[in-house]
Parts: structure tokens; sequence; C-alpha cells
């Protein structure tokens, strides 16, 4: 199921204006921040989806009922672009646990393919699993991760939430997980030669940290 978070008007849409523009971007700060305030927007619309049990509460004058989670989430994120997305959605869903992948496209002459260096998480086994990072573009990084994430538990639910998404990206991605559900800033219709999603905004990575060496 894809929830596509700006397609009606909101501040959403703002935002993902400001993440685009060359004039706005290079301020590292707000670039970093408006991708936190698209997480915690994330967070808030997941959140909707989970199951809930019924708790009784004392207030200062009596006692009441009220609701919380059933089970905790997890958040999984994708380093090192993904870690203000992650950020944002810690911000809401603050008892959550986590979990980080290291992935990268490593370069070579025939293009880059995906490397996988590292994967840390607690157990999954019926935990709803939300997992971040900001630009789906082919897709492969998320697909790679998923069976190393899946070693430790079977989830509830999957949830992935990214800033830019491209067609080819999402579709790729249904296709290999029908059963999750994708929340996302804005859907862009297709990549270049290098597969870097049009139009896009750019390495979201580097505009969050800085321009990096390429292995």
């Amino acid at each position: 199921m894809i929830h596509h978070l700006s397609e009606a008007h909101s501040l959403v849409q703002i935002w993902i204006n400001e993440l685009r523009s060359v004039s706005i971007q290079q301020d590292r700060m707000r670039f970093r921040r408006n991708i936190e305030r698209i997480g915690e927007v994330a967070a808030y619309e997941i959140s909707k989806t989970f199951s809930y049990e019924s708790i009784n509460i004392t207030t200062p004058l009596e006692t009441t009922m009220g609701y919380n989670l059933k089970q905790q989430p997890v958040i999984a994120t994708i380093l090192r672009a993904g870690l203000p997305l992650f950020q944002g959605l810690m911000n809401y869903l603050d008892k959550a646990d986590s979990s980080f992948v290291a992935a990268y496209r490593k370069h070579d002459d025939q293009g880059f393919h995906i490397e996988q260096s590292y994967v840390t998480a607690p157990n999954l086994n019926g935990r709803p699993l939300i997992i971040a990072d900001p630009m789906l573009a082919t897709g492969a990084s998320f697909i790679k991760a998923i069976p190393s994430l899946l070693s430790n538990g079977l989830p509830s639910e999957i949830h992935i939430v990214c800033v830019i998404a491209s067609q080819e990206g999402i579709n790729y991605v249904k296709q290999a997980l029908p059963e999750a559900h994708i929340w996302v800033g804005a859907i862009d219709p297709r990549l270049n030669d290098k597969s870097y999603i049009l139009p896009g905004l750019g390495d979201a990575g580097d505009l969050c940290f800085g321009e990096k060496l390429q292995n």
C-alpha cells in the first residue's frame, strides 16, 4: 500500500520544495530539519495503523481509561543519509527500539552495486518494523537489507518511510515486498542513467553531512 504524504496540500509539500531547492538546501541544518519533520509526520500517520490496548490511568482526581500500543515498533535506518528521517520517527515513537544497516552504492566500471557491511537489530517477532531511508531510487538497498533484518524475527508489519521515491523503486519494492506499507513524501517519475531520482534533490547524505570520498 502506498501512502503519498504530499498528495493533498499540506506542509509536507513546502518542506519538499525546500529540500529540492538549490537556493535553500545548502543550509544543512534546515535541510536535516525538513527531513526530520517529514519523519515526524510519517510517524504520526503510521501510529494510526498500530494495534492498541486499553489501560487504566490515575489522574490527581480519579481513575480513567486510556490506550497504549500493544507492541512498541522497531525503527531501522540505512546509514548515513537516513539519520535525520530516523530521528523524526524517534521523536514521536520515542519508546521504539532501534536497528541500523550500513549499506552504500559501490561504483565500478559496470555502474554500481549495493555493499552492506553492518546490520544490528533487536528481536522483531510480532513487532511493527519501520525502515527509514530518505531516497528510494532503485529499491536495491531496501531489498538487500530485508533478509538480514528478518533474520532477527518476523515482524507483525513492515513500513518503509522515504522522503522521495522514484516510481521504478516503488514498483520494485512492491513486487518484492507486497505486504509492506510505503510512506513517501513525494513520488518522482524517473531515474537518470546513474540511477539517481529525477527531479530528486541531489545526494541526501552529502547535503545532510558533507561530501564523502568515493570508494
